[in-house]
């Protein structure tokens, strides 16, 4: 976040003071609580200039053609995850993940560098969905009320404002009617033009496929905060190759090409979730393997596997901050044997 507001001491609501909002339940889904601390990060030096005007959906559709033979085998055994448990000031236990050797939100850029800043080509005015593609939101209320509810299945609070369909502050998650396994998902999103707070608690949001994994939605325009938390990571678990993030206020693109985790009888996963994500024309997850789940469970620490059905219902996040989204489309894939 950028901006002036002074942190609010630390009291009994430390976890939601912690995420940089005044309530426990502002960014909660279900019983779930997201309380991510804000970091404050020398700035980031590099930077590299990229002419690249491929458009997205043409990169994306020929990296769709290479990602069966690239995840052919995966092996388990990489990365290396290692957890151990710590006591903070007050003596309580907390969990601490480290993925090759590297903590979970590490915020020493030695241990852990951020990703170099790359200025994204122009982007193309709109980019049409394919004959094939579910159509989730054209900018219309009508195609809200729809296809998305909030996390019970009710009509949600957020709200649909000149053509984009924006975050309200409380509000919660919204999720489609339907539900989606393997897909190509294009989006677009804006953070607020009017920039306010620091680090996590600045333009803030989430797109978790599958209601379950997170690629992070975050104003990353100048804007340091730890690796794995900026726009285009896999919140917790990877780091964008770059940071490809236009300033505060303008349009952005995610095209995403998602292949699901797979379990066997016992719910043990036997296949895990790949990523590749493309940020306004540039790669920024390469068919990363997912090591594990992305859910916050604790500062320095991520949520492992779980079952889940084949299909589940695409979310997007509030997370006090007024995001919006448009032209939002998805394309299911099949999946791949073992």
């Amino acid at each position: 976040m950028r901006a002036g507001n002074k942190r609010q001491e630390k009291s009994g609501k430390a976890l939601a003071e912690d995420c940089g909002h005044r309530e426990p339940k502002v960014c909660s889904i279900v019983a779930r609580v997201c309380p991510r601390p804000t970091y404050k990060i020398q700035p980031m030096k590099t930077t590299i200039t990229t002419t690249l005007r491929t458009p997205a959906f043409l990169t994306i559709a020929a990296l769709a053609v290479c990602s069966p033979a690239a995840r052919a085998h995966d092996d388990m055994s990489k990365p290396v995850i290692t957890r151990e448990t710590r006591k903070d000031p007050k003596g309580k236990d907390v969990p601490y993940m480290f993925i090759d050797g590297v903590k979970v939100h590490e915020t020493d850029v030695t241990k852990q560098p951020l990703p170099p800043v790359v200025t994204p080509g122009e982007p193309p005015a709109f980019f049409a969905p394919p004959s094939d593609a579910t159509v989730l939101f054209d900018g219309s209320e009508e195609a809200f009320k729809k296809n998305w509810t909030d996390t019970r299945g009710n009509p949600s609070k957020w709200k649909v404002v000149n053509g984009a369909l924006e975050s309200v502050k409380r509000a919660g998650y919204i999720q489609t009617r339907q539900s989606f396994g393997s897909c190509q998902l294009h989006l677009e999103w804006a953070a607020p033009v009017n920039v306010s707070g620091e680090g996590q608690g600045r333009g803030n949001s989430g797109v978790f496929i599958m209601g379950t994994y997170e690629v992070q939605v975050l104003d990353s325009f100048e804007n340091q905060t730890y690796a794995d938390g900026q726009a285009g990571a896999l919140y917790g678990r990877s780091k964008p190759l770059v940071n490809a993030c236009r300033k505060p206020g303008e349009w952005q693109s995610y095209d995403i090409i998602f292949h699901r985790p797979v379990f066997d009888g016992t719910g043990k996963v036997v296949r895990r979730a790949t990523f590749t994500v493309i940020h306004n024309g540039v790669v920024v997850q390469d068919n990363t393997i997912l090591s594990g789940g992305t859910g916050w469970m604790g500062p320095h620490a991520a949520s492992e596997y779980k079952a889940h059905a084949d299909k589940l219902p695409l979310s997007l996040q509030d997370h006090g901050n007024p995001v919006r989204y448009r032209n939002v489309w998805i394309r299911e894939l099949a999946d791949k044997p073992l």
